[in-house]
């Protein structure tokens, strides 16, 4: 049968990338393996044929032969049943799938020997649990500690958390003999294949109850409120999240415990709005004063504090009081507070104050003023016939 085009095998150009041509290969080896598809001899023959292109086009002098000449120019052309063994083949590729060999990342042999390295862990891991903790300004603008009660699994006291009862062991996982893994051999032209799974009987733990701890039943854990400290740091903001290890859901039969992912969330402030690290404060003065100058006294996070403000301030300018924001998340310093400057209208006035009024209106400087006013407004403004 005559041979397809390399580039055509793994779906690529021909002026595909390295890379390209390593995704392609290791996304067809992955759906075309023989232990995947038992006794398909269409899969391995699609598999041989990707590996075939594979190992040419990723080869700079082998591909420019390939581009040149075609299959006649590569000598003898591609063999793969020299190799001794199935670890022979796939080691040959280790660098696509990122451990010693193709076959370890399939069926785990590699991490099967480092979790035996480590030990059999028991139990099964505890689930998260998700906090959303509600905070002032103020309490983010420093820091704060909170005390809350939440409902969560926790260690099971009458069993210390194997759940078995008082008096009563563990035994040997019969189908799995202890190991907690249970293990099944399938044979194709590539060789024996070896897959590892965690045995259904014990949970890959290799040791089974013998008599349930009555309490929690065999799990090792019950359900309880109980109350959690978190400690806030300065800085936070609204949707950033802290993690606190271990203090989730406590893992089934002395697994391990989960963690606590406490959400942040901002609580609208009656006077300040937020701006990263800085808060503005719209301040409200009457026109005497904003003309006059005044001292006001003003809010901020951690008290208050008097502000001067100078005869002349125009409306709208924002005066900086330094680092009366929040501090900075995880470093020094803290943002600044910014006061917005506006003019108080009185909504009402009696007949003596539009008197006293009607006649400010009618001062030379505030007439002037007004004339300025408007004649820098008008020169933004190009008018033409």
């Amino acid at each position: 049968m005559e041979k397809r085009d390399y580039y055509e095998v793994l779906g690529v150009e021909k002026n595909a990338s390295k890379e390209d041509i390593k995704k392609n290969y290791r996304k067809i080896a992955m759906q075309y393996h023989p232990d995947r598809n038992p006794d398909n001899k269409e899969a391995e023959d699609k598999f041989k044929e990707a590996t075939e292109a594979y190992e040419v086009l990723s080869d700079d002098e082998k591909r420019a032969k390939y581009d040149r000449y075609g299959h006649s120019g590569l000598r003898g052309g591609q063999d793969f049943h020299g190799f001794s063994n199935i670890n022979d083949i796939f080691s040959h590729f280790s660098d696509i799938f990122g451990g010693s060999s193709i076959f370890d990342d399939f069926f785990g042999s590699s991490s099967g020997q480092r979790a035996r390295g480590r030990g059999r862990q028991r139990g099964t891991p505890g689930s998260d649990l998700r906090v959303n903790l509600q905070l002032t300004l103020e309490e983010i603008a420093t820091g704060t500690t909170k005390k809350i009660k939440i409902k969560k699994h926790v260690k099971c006291s009458d069993c210390s958390g194997n759940g078995a009862e008082s008096g009563s062991s563990l035994k040997t996982c019969n189908a799995c003999n202890g190991t907690g893994e249970v293990r099944s051999v399938s044979r194709s032209v590539f060789g024996q294949f070896v897959n590892i799974q965690p045995c259904a009987n014990c949970n890959g733990e290799g040791q089974v109850v013998e008599k349930p701890c009555k309490k929690c039943r065999g799990d090792g854990r019950i359900n309880e409120e109980v109350t959690i400290r978190i400690n806030v740091p300065a800085g936070v903001s609204e949707g950033s999240y802290m993690t606190m290890r271990g203090e989730g859901n406590q893992g089934l039969r002395g697994g391990q415990s989960g963690d606590i992912i406490v959400v942040f969330q901002e609580l609208p402030h009656e006077y300040f709005v937020r701006e990263g690290d800085d808060i503005i404060y719209d301040l409200l003065i009457s026109f005497p004063d904003i003309v006059m100058g005044t001292e006001v006294e003003v809010p901020t996070l951690t008290g208050k504090a008097r502000l001067k403000i100078e005869g002349g301030t125009q409306p709208g300018k924002l005066l900086r009081m330094r680092e009366k924001g929040i501090q900075h998340l995880n470093s020094h310093g803290a943002g600044d507070q910014l006061v917005r400057v506006n003019i108080l209208v009185p909504q009402k006035v009696n007949s003596k104050e539009k008197d006293l009024l009607k006649q400010l209106s009618e001062m030379p400087n505030i007439k002037a003023s007004q004339a300025s006013d408007e004649k820098n407004f008008f020169k933004k403004f190009k008018f033409t016939n």
